[in-house]
């Protein structure tokens, strides 16, 4: 088969077309899975740069997302069968094969059906984000009916899906975004205000909208915007971040306000082999599956490359300002 590998960390350059044998299945739980898409999301671009988290398993196939059609099942596979279109978020961390790929073997109780609304590089874009977002505002963030939400960066690949669950949960949203353009998007998204962060102080305009702060802030920029955020939070609130704080973080007026901040990895349930909780992420990708095919949630597409062309899209997501996912066609779709 054909897959992307990386060969060393580096530049873009070091994402290589070659041809490799195709994998088999070893584990009676397992699928082989004909990919037609794979995701590409910024935990790409970071192991590509520094090294993945195995570095003694080198070549590397990068890629978490993916999504494809089942070409052979193990003998205790239950939920799949040859044919069916699946979706899901394993691999790709430097260990197990990622999804650069024309084929990927996956064990069936990490993998989802695919939305059938959606089209497989549609599908492709959407896991990790998903995964993310629910696992952010709902698990961490313990989002409830009728609550009051920041979430920074709106127009971004998580942030535009979790502007859709907040929702979907319930919630009244308000987002952060860097142009009037962003601004249009996410409120199309069901975004209730957009802070133009470029032209306002998005603290006071938070406080302006909320009243006491808002009662759960999402972040998704870290840095600077991860402390300023504490004083856009209610007292008693939550601040969850994707991102780890830094060393310099001045969090005085987190705990002035009592603030319940929480970290958010979707990644470790796959590093540290968590069966359970790599069920429970399947397990929203088959909820937001159901949200897909009734037209409540979407997934915005910014740009569509062919696998060869791996590393031209690993550069445009490093320019950053992408609205949306980058997905990279690995099939015939």
């Amino acid at each position: 088969m054909k897959a992307v590998l990386m060969t060393a960390p580096g530049n873009p350059d070091v994402l290589q077309l070659q041809e490799v044998p195709t994998p088999s299945i070893e584990n009676d739980t397992e699928i082989l899975v004909r990919l037609q898409a794979a995701g590409v999301n910024p935990i790409d671009t970071k192991l590509r740069r520094r090294g993945t988290f195995y570095p003694d398993q080198m070549p590397a196939i990068l890629g978490c997302d993916g999504a494809g059609v089942v070409e052979a099942v193990g003998s205790g596979v239950q939920r799949f069968r040859v044919g069916d279109e699946v979706y899901f978020c394993q691999g790709g961390l430097g260990g197990k094969q990622g999804n650069y790929a024309q084929y990927v073997v996956v064990d069936e109780r990490f993998v989802a059906p695919k939305p059938t609304s959606l089209s497989f590089v549609a599908a492709a874009a959407a896991p990790l984000v998903l995964i993310t977002a629910w696992e952010a505002l709902c698990d961490r963030g313990r989002l409830q009916l009728g609550q009051k939400v920041l979430i920074h960066a709106g127009a971004g690949g998580v942030g535009h899906v979790a502007i859709q669950l907040a929702k979907l949960h319930g919630a009244t949203v308000c987002t952060t975004v860097s142009s009037h353009e962003k601004a249009a998007f996410v409120h199309q998204l069901g975004a209730d205000r957009a802070i133009l962060y470029k032209e306002k102080d998005f603290v006071q305009a938070v406080l302006d909208w909320s009243g006491e702060g808002v009662d759960l802030a999402f972040d998704t920029v870290g840095g600077e915007t991860f402390a300023k955020t504490f004083a856009a939070v209610r007292v008693y609130g939550d601040i969850v971040t994707i991102l780890e704080p830094d060393a310099s973080t001045n969090w005085k007026v987190a705990r002035n306000r009592n603030l319940r901040v929480s970290y958010e990895l979707m990644l470790t349930p796959m590093l540290q082999g968590l069966v359970s909780a790599q069920q429970h992420q399947a397990d929203i990708l088959n909820q937001c599956r159901q949200w897909f095919d009734e037209g409540k949630l979407k997934i915005h597409l910014n740009k569509i490359f062919p696998l060869e062309k791996a590393a031209t899209a690993h550069q445009v997501l490093e320019a950053g300002s992408t609205m949306g996912k980058i997905v990279l066609v690995t099939g015939s779709e």
